[in-house]
């Protein structure tokens, strides 16, 4: 199994769907990368991740704004296509798993860190969320038939 990692900020509103009965929460992150090349001139490559959650919990929604930052983790896949240039290039997608909110957007699109983190619940109150973390699928548990 493979399993990818992401920390980054949301590039547009989250769209939820209805696909056959079962709720999906689309959404883009992106994680830029600063450094400096072999002449120390500043760069910096962003790259995209198309995320797909499926999941019941679709209140989080509401949360999911541009400029949110999120953890991700799930399995990618990558989609080949060839580019306007006539190059070749890839699509990254994840079916995010486990869903974390790190910090909260402003109107903006910037982010607070050092807020609280996680799903959303809300209390009906002006408070920040309360912590915890979303998942789709329940872990495999392994303990039985190993060879060690």
């Amino acid at each position: 199994m493979i399993k990818l990692q992401i920390v980054g900020n949301l590039g547009k509103d989250c769209i939820i769907k209805d696909v056959n009965g079962k709720n999906v929460i689309n959404f883009s992150v992106a994680h830029t990368e600063r450094y400096k090349d072999a002449q120390g001139n500043p760069k910096e490559r962003t790259t995209w991740v198309e995320c797909a959650y499926w999941t019941d919990k679709t209140a989080v929604g509401q949360y999911l704004k541009k400029g949110q930052m999120i953890y991700a983790e799930g399995s990618p896949e990558a989609d080949p296509y060839t580019n306007k240039d006539n190059q070749p290039a890839a699509t990254l997608r994840m079916r995010v798993q486990n869903l974390q909110l790190l910090g909260s957007a402003n109107k903006d699109g910037n982010t607070n860190e050092g807020s609280n983190t996680g799903n959303v619940t809300n209390s009906g109150y002006n408070t920040p969320p309360v912590v915890k973390t979303l998942q789709s699928a329940p872990p495999i548990s392994m303990d039985d038939d190993l060879p060690f």
